[in-house]
């Protein structure tokens, strides 16, 4: 974590070399610019070599400056005001492509996902929406898309889901008002992570109900409090978060389900298919 990382420069300060002392300073004073820059950046910013900060991010014990980067950036990301996020976002970027940067960057996320993510508890929660008597689902401000899109779906696997839709925790509250035991919310959450969702879905696990959050690392808000969590990264530091992993996540979720209610779903996508076709919902598409 990053504070132990500032703590560590702190207790090491008397033994670091000229050169280390202006890194381990500028860190100590604005490590929510240095957790941006790259290690070459970095050096020409505190008026020393790249290789000067590489040897500081071994002496502190990482393996590297990567890794000191992202333990840096794991407390910062969190706290960034949007300002800072676009400071941030390009400090990253520079002056390279944007389109490379923002796609390679979402490429990296979801190959992370998939390395990290745990598929016992992947599937302990696909059961637990399954067997639940009511699904609800939250997720508000830049998640509310991926909580809308999953309750897309699964609103035509299941008759038995509720989106919590609502700009006020009162409002939240009144929905989910008849939550029981029988019932499983899944909390959609990530940075900067919003309080109303937090507080909802602590009220359900108060209630009873099992908690699937569906959020960006262990240490989460949300993860706190829920019996399945599904990590998705969400590395991108910008005015713009990055929902690249999560829905990816969202999806596999979503077919998940759908394998295990098989018959029951081509038979409602039968009937679906029956109603578009006769009411002309989708546009025809003519060579």
């Amino acid at each position: 974590m990053a504070q132990d990382i500032l703590t560590a420069i702190r207790s090491r300060m008397g033994s670091l070399s000229k050169g280390q002392k202006r890194i381990a300073n500028y860190i100590t004073e604005s490590y929510d610019k240095a957790a941006f820059l790259t290690a070459s950046r970095l050096g020409k910013t505190v008026g020393v070599s790249e290789s000067t900060v590489v040897r500081f991010a071994v002496e502190l014990g990482f393996d590297g400056y990567p890794s000191m980067q992202k333990a840096l950036q794991g407390l910062v990301r969190n706290q960034l005001t949007s300002v800072q996020r676009i400071e941030a976002a390009n400090d990253l970027i520079g002056s390279r492509d944007v389109v490379s940067k923002v796609l390679q960057s979402d490429m990296e996320t979801i190959r992370l996902t998939s390395e990290a993510l745990d598929r016992d508890v992947f599937d302990g929660a696909v059961n637990a929406i399954l067997s639940a008597k009511n699904v609800y689902i939250v997720g508000v401000r830049s998640s509310a898309a991926l909580a809308s899109f999953l309750n897309f779906y699964f609103r035509n696997m299941m008759d038995n889901v509720r989106l919590i839709d609502s700009t006020a925790v009162s409002e939240m509250f009144e929905q989910l008002v008849h939550v029981s035991p029988d019932d499983v919310v899944i909390g959609i959450s990530f940075p900067r992570y919003s309080s109303r969702t937090i507080k909802a879905i602590q009220f359900c696990r108060d209630s009873g109900a099992a908690v699937v959050a569906v959020t960006d690392n262990l240490q989460a808000p949300a993860a706190k409090i829920a019996q399945y969590t599904l990590v998705a990264k969400s590395d991108m530091v910008s005015i713009v978060d990055s929902l690249v992993a999560p829905l990816s996540l969202i999806n596999a979720l979503i077919v998940a389900i759908g394998r295990k209610k098989e018959k029951e779903l081509s038979n409602t996508y039968e009937e679906l298919e029956r109603m578009w076709a006769e009411y002309e919902v989708y546009e025809r598409v003519r060579n």
